[in-house]
């Protein structure tokens, strides 16, 4: 799918095309009315599909040669409707790369993605670099259709899922698959922009409990070793190296070398806090977001 890129994107997928029977080519050049665009050209690609098996994935994920044969076989094997792949997110600098672990901790602690494996749970996942279903599956939730105004369509595609009592799993891929999510850090903040409102849904209430909460467990504890003494200090202490070991098995997990941003675990909780603030605040101002040169007013989103 080739969603009105400016680029030579469309030129290189005709030329690979011609040497690759199997591979269609679809070249939006308009996008229809109460879309967002991404979700206009996953949505468009499905209908040009004839697989039991649709793959959605982003242009800029690298695979390794043998990821969606391994995806398939664990997906017949364990009998599923929705798997999605957790991919080795890669920066340029030590400053991205901090930010991204710390998000990837941050989205651990609270989410608890892994929990989307049980089918007890109601705890749901979808992540954009690789959200493969079964067809019966996503058409049976209403397509793209559904959240066809929603920033963060991979997660929503996975809550939809797991709403529908279907079979879902979250695999780590971090040896098969791999993306550079931002160039750099001002890139990631711009990029959150779109969806940070969207995923706290559009709920201030939600916003003060995501800033103050990440204040109080993640960042007071530190401030606390400073002006507090005795047993309380030590509480605090405490509470910091349980912090610590929460990061390392939650953010080593999903980020090869993560643990070496602990040494500025309290800078990127600061930074995160500001994302989540800048990316409201500039939702408010402007009345909505932009995405790829295209405005979307806080009302079309919510409908």
């Amino acid at each position: 799918m080739n969603d009105r890129s400016t680029d030579r994107t469309g030129t290189i997928i005709d030329q690979l095309a011609k040497n690759e029977p199997r591979m269609k080519c679809i070249h939006i050049k308009q996008l229809e009315a109460g879309w967002l665009g991404k979700n206009h050209a996953l949505y468009k690609g499905y209908l040009k599909s004839k697989g039991e098996y649709i793959l959605f994935t982003d242009a800029d994920i690298l695979f390794e040669k043998d990821t969606v044969s391994k995806a398939i076989t664990y997906f017949q094997h364990q009998k599923l409707d929705h798997l999605t792949l957790a991919p080795n997110l890669k920066g340029s600098s030590f400053w991205t790369n901090a930010f991204v672990s710390f998000f990837l901790f941050g989205f651990g602690y609270f989410r608890r993605p892994w929990k989307s494996n049980d089918p007890k749970s109601k705890s749901a996942i979808g992540i954009g670099a690789f959200n493969f279903l079964s067809r019966d599956a996503y058409e049976e939730i209403g397509t793209h259709q559904n959240i066809r105004m929603r920033p963060d369509d991979d997660l929503m595609l996975g809550r939809q899922i797991k709403q529908a009592g279907k079979r879902q799993h979250l695999a780590l891929a971090l040896n098969h698959l791999q993306v550079e999510w931002y160039p750099d850090l001002r890139s990631a903040l711009i990029g959150l922009e779109k969806n940070t409102f969207a995923g706290l849904f559009y709920s201030y209430f939600m916003v003060l409990f995501a800033i103050s909460g990440l204040f109080l467990s993640q960042l007071f504890p530190f401030i606390a070793l400073f002006v507090t003494t005795g047993i309380t200090r030590l509480l605090f202490f405490l509470s910091i190296l349980m912090l610590f070991l929460a990061y390392h098995v939650t953010a080593n997990k999903m980020a090869k070398g993560a643990n070496i941003y602990l040494t500025v675990f309290p800078i990127t909780v600061l930074l995160f806090i500001y994302s989540i603030a800048r990316a409201t605040i500039l939702t408010l101002h402007r009345g909505g977001i932009i995405w790829r040169g295209t405005f979307y007013s806080i009302n079309q989103l919510k409908k």
